[in-house]
Order: C-alpha cells, then sequence, then structure tokens
C-alpha cells in the first residue's frame, strides 16, 4: 500500500498537463504552463507526484523559499491555488496515504514548515474533504479560513437576472438603459491603465500581475484567460479578467471601472452578461474571489457581492510545523 514520490521533471510535463485536465479538482493554477509565466528566477520549484504501482494518485505543485532562515514549502507561492491536484474517485484510504508520504518526503527533506492553499471545495468534480480530513489527521492545523464569494449559475430555462438582489438587478437595467455595451475586448492595455487607477485611490496598491506578466499569461493561455470589457460610446469604462479554472469555475480576478463613470453601473451590467456567457458554456459557478484579508472581512465589498447572488465560502491554508 505504499505511495512514492517522485519529484518532477521537465520530461514528465505532458503527463502533469493531462493529468490536470482530468484530475478530480484540477485548476489552470495547477499547470506547468500557468507557472511557466514566472520567471525562471523568481521560485526554486519542488512539484511532486504521489504514485503508487506506477499509477499516479495526486501532484502537489510547490516551491521551496527560505524564510526567517527556515525551509519552508508552499504550495503554491506564485499562483492563487496550490495543494494536492487528485485523480477522481481518489478514496479515503488512498488520500491517507498520499499525505503520509508527503509528510515523510518533507521531513527527510529537512523542510521545517509547509503551507498549501488548496482550491475551495466547488472546484471539484466530486467534492469531498479526504485530503483536508487527512491533513489534519498529520498534523496540519488552518493558518487562515478566508471567504470566497461564489455564485451558482442559474439553468439556461432562468433568467440571470433572477438570482440578483432588486439593487443589482436595478443597476443592470439602468446600465442598459444608459445604452453600456459589454463585449469581450484583446485591449488590456485599456483595462490595465483603469485597473491601476482605480486600485491607487481606493487602495493604494498595486495590481497582482504587472502588464506583460497578464500579457504573457493571456499568450500562454489564451483560452483560458478573458477580458470583459464595458464600453460608453465606444469608450472603456470598466473590464473584468476572467480565468476560467476549469470546465466548473470561472474566477473573477480582476474587477475595475473608471470612478467618474460609477453612476452608469457598468459593472452590474459586466457580470450579468459574464454570467449569461459562462452558463451556456457550461460552466457552474461564478467566483467573485475573496472578500476577507487575514481574516478581516471588507463588509461593504462582501455586500456587494452578495447582490448578484453570491455566498461565502471557504478558502482555506493549511500549515505543518515540522521545527519541534
Amino acid at each position: 500500500m505504499c505511495v512514492d514520490i517522485e519529484i518532477y521533471r521537465a520530461e514528465f510535463r505532458p503527463r502533469w498537463e493531462k493529468f490536470v485536465k482530468t484530475a478530480d479538482n484540477g485548476t489552470l493554477f495547477h499547470r506547468q504552463r500557468f507557472l511557466d509565466y514566472h520567471p525562471p528566477d523568481r521560485f526554486q520549484s519542488h512539484h511532486l507526484i504521489f504514485k503508487k504501482k506506477n499509477r499516479t494518485l495526486a501532484l502537489l505543485p510547490a516551491v521551496v523559499k527560505e524564510v526567517k532562515g527556515a525551509k519552508v514549502l508552499f504550495s503554491h507561492a506564485g499562483a492563487s491555488y496550490g495543494g494536492f491536484v487528485v485523480r477522481p474517485r481518489l478514496g479515503i484510504r488512498e488520500s491517507h496515504l498520499v499525505v503520509e508520504a508527503f509528510v515523510d518526503h518533507l521531513r527527510s527533506e529537512h523542510f521545517q514548515r509547509a503551507e498549501l492553499t488548496p482550491p475551495p471545495l466547488f472546484y471539484s468534480a466530486q467534492p469531498n474533504n479526504y485530503i483536508d480530513f487527512a491533513l489534519l489527521k498529520h498534523g496540519f492545523r488552518y493558518l487562515r479560513r478566508e471567504l470566497t464569494s461564489v455564485v451558482p449559475l442559474p439553468g439556461l430555462d432562468l433568467d440571470v437576472l433572477s438570482s440578483f438582489k432588486s439593487e443589482a438587478r436595478t443597476a443592470t437595467r439602468k446600465a442598459q438603459k444608459l445604452n453600456i455595451t459589454v463585449r469581450e475586448s484583446d485591449d488590456y492595455e485599456g483595462f490595465y491603465r483603469i485597473l491601476c487607477n482605480n486600485l491607487r485611490m481606493r487602495h493604494n496598491v498595486a495590481p497582482t500581475h504587472k502588464l506583460e506578466e497578464l500579457l504573457r499569461l493571456k499568450t500562454l493561455l489564451p483560452d483560458e484567460i478573458r477580458l470583459f470589457s464595458a464600453y460608453l460610446k465606444g469608450e472603456h469604462v470598466a473590464g473584468v479578467v476572467l480565468f476560467l479554472c476549469n470546465p466548473r469555475v470561472m474566477l473573477a480576478f480582476y474587477i475595475s471601472h473608471r470612478q467618474e463613470f460609477q453612476r452608469y453601473r457598468s459593472v452590474n451590467l459586466l457580470f450579468h452578461e459574464i454570467m449569461n456567457w459562462g452558463r451556456q458554456r457550461g460552466f457552474m459557478y461564478l467566483d467573485f474571489g475573496t472578500f476577507t484579508l487575514n481574516m478581516e472581512p471588507n463588509w461593504g465589498l462582501g455586500k456587494f457581492k452578495e447582490t448578484f447572488g453570491a455566498k461565502g465560502l471557504f478558502r482555506d491554508t493549511f500549515f505543518l510545523d515540522l521545527s519541534s
């Protein structure tokens, strides 16, 4: 019943990519093609492959970093989600053996700590908590339990507006009456200017990605990275960068608008059109992203996302301290 671990090598890449696409809970953040956008010297990769009798059970994208003199494994420091990517129908016993092998590997490689941020449960085709249970059983604890806002997309027989609260319905109809139009766009530079101005004005921060990194991601994953933009008489007033994480979930990674056009409620119409677009292509959920930071809620942001029918679900980070 032993599970063996193999360190990722370049020749494994085609099998890695295929496994992620067919896994129960794989996302674009687990793909080597996504991780390629990082410069080669940014991280020291330590990706792991878990096998039993030459059958791959799970993968773990990871990097090694030195933190205050300690050797720490992160899954993943350069992506929203990491954690174990598991084959469909992985059972409780094999989940336990995968985590057991992982902890043994951490000890044998002299890691002092490990941190994992798996995708939330709704990213899975067959949701279960087997890996979470095994992690807790082997001494992992919760470092953070953030909340991400999730909208279950309505069936094609229902109007998208039916899932909105009254204020979002009113705002969406106002945008339509004021002649806001929405379409998929390639104007990443225009959107990025809106995003930078908005983040600087509201929070005095910069976007997670530089423009060249966002463009590189679009080049690497042209079908999975999408920009939807809102226009008023041809002028770019708002946008949403969508990451199509897997066949079930769309993630609104960047949302921004020009403050001087806020009264047109273009963001509301953007999400109405995005949800319509997504459900027609078989997506089941829109992940609006977190509205907590280090477990401190942004009440206004959470309330805004709730107007679209969103509810908060856990996005967990686990850790194991091996220094003692």
